[in-house]
């Protein structure tokens, strides 16, 4: 018997709530996002002391970039010429800190190819001091950024927000931004700390109730999406399905439950798999978990890149069934 389809239209739902949070995300003139704890909030250097990252109201960590200024005992510490103290002045100095080894600065003050990485790469600068780097890689690629070897060192922010590593300036020397560095906490606790995270964002969208009006149950074969998914997106997806138009709707995936989604295609996987969905490609089930049910729902996962800029649409989703 042949298959039958079933064909719905998504692409206002899905795209509007998700722009609309990206729209959010980058047009927001927040202040700051460093920890305003005591020992959330300094770094250090053995010459000038203690450098404070929340004290101005205007650091703020980006998936590309970090914005703002820091204050010293030798004045203001500049992350970004875009937003310095007296305003931009990237025409006549274009430097920065951008979140990412292989990010360019750029004289508008964004970062191209900022990665979200946590790797701090770029130099700030201090009218006293001069330039501070944040990363040995800015003059010798082949060093190591997050090593401890001669001529390694680097900045960078683990998983839980925490700056960790040094920078360098030719004047001060090196300034520590974790006391973790050399195991000093237990005598000076002090670090800079940060609520940004190297992570993506992550929306869903649950489908109303498809009723196959087959009466003795249906088995559900596979799924295919038509829209667009920009580099290091994602879409996956989980399916429920019931002998009751109320349910109980028990999301699944591969492994049989709630804890994987589907992107596997057909070609590579028939009982179905995990992975990102390609496009106007077939996605296929498991189908013992699928089978002689009446109803069917399903569950799709959107997936933003890590930098946050980039989310996918969904325009169409069509459900392959046999009754």
């Amino acid at each position: 018997m042949r298959p039958k389809n079933t064909y719905i239209a998504i692409f206002f739902s899905v795209f509007v709530v998700l722009s609309a949070y990206f729209f959010f995300l980058t047009s927001v003139n927040a202040d700051t996002n460093i920890s305003a704890t005591s020992t959330e909030r300094f770094a250090w250097d053995d010459i000038d002391g203690w450098w404070d990252f929340y004290s101005t109201n205007t650091v703020y960590v980006w998936g590309t970039r970090i914005d703002g200024y820091a204050s010293s005992t030798v004045g203001e510490i500049s992350l970004n010429c875009a937003n310095t103290s007296i305003g931009n002045i990237c025409s006549s100095s274009n430097y920065g800190i951008c979140n990412g080894l292989n990010a360019t600065h750029n004289t508008d003050g964004t970062c191209t190819n900022g990665d979200a990485s946590g790797d701090l790469s770029g130099y700030a600068w201090n009218d006293t001091i001069g330039w501070i780097s944040f990363s040995c890689k800015n003059h010798n690629p082949s060093c190591s950024h997050r090593g401890s070897g001669t001529g390694d060192y680097g900045v960078y922010i683990g998983g839980t927000g925490d700056f960790h590593g040094y920078a360098w300036n030719d004047v001060v020397g090196w300034i520590s931004f974790n006391c973790a560095n050399n195991s000093s906490c237990g005598s000076s606790n002090f670090k800079v700390n940060t609520n940004w995270r190297s992570t993506s964002t992550i929306g869903y969208l649950e489908s109303s109730i498809f009723d196959t009006q087959s009466t003795g149950g249906a088995l559900l074969n596979s799924v295919i999406w038509q829209g667009f998914s920009p580099t290091n997106t994602c879409v996956d997806f989980q399916f429920a399905a019931s002998n009751s138009s109320s349910g109980p709707w028990n999301y699944k995936g591969p492994s049989g439950n709630a804890t994987s989604y589907y992107g596997a295609p057909c070609a590579s996987n028939p009982f179905g798999g995990t992975g990102c969905a390609p496009t106007n490609t077939s996605i296929c089930v498991n189908k013992s978990d699928f089978v002689n049910y009446r109803y069917i729902r399903y569950k799709a996962r959107l997936t933003s890149n890590l930098v946050q800029t980039q989310t996918p649409q969904i325009d169409d989703i069509i459900l392959n069934w046999n009754p």
